[in-house]
């Protein structure tokens, strides 16, 4: 976990990205929490991106680093997502600016993940 400074915040940017390909050419990656999903399959609906796995019961994305041509539908599975009391257990990431693009449920673009 990587911080903002000293004041230990954590970066929606930091999560997952050890391995994330340039910004430039994904500028858009999803946080999912995995443990959340209760296999409802809204998400595989909307977008080419998700899949439903017969073994675990639970949704998966193909690619968790996106560009602009996969974000509409992603931000689409991100919104229809019913686990989390609506908030969803998926979450679309600007890696440009730290912000959450959707769900966004507190409307100001802070990471809504429940850790």
């Amino acid at each position: 976990m990587t911080d903002d400074g000293d004041d230990g915040i954590q970066r929606a940017s930091d999560v997952g990205s050890a391995d994330a390909p340039p910004i430039e050419e994904k500028p858009y990656k999803i946080i999912f929490e995995a443990n959340k999903c209760f296999g409802a399959g809204k998400c595989a609906e909307v977008s080419d991106n998700w899949e439903m796995s017969i073994a675990s019961g639970i949704a998966k994305p193909n690619e968790y680093f996106i560009d602009e041509e996969e974000l509409d539908h992603n931000v689409r599975a991100a919104e229809v997502c019913p686990a989390k009391k609506d908030d969803g257990c998926i979450h679309v990431i600007d890696r440009r600016t730290d912000k959450e693009i959707a769900p966004d449920p507190h409307g100001d673009g802070t990471l809504s993940v429940d850790w």
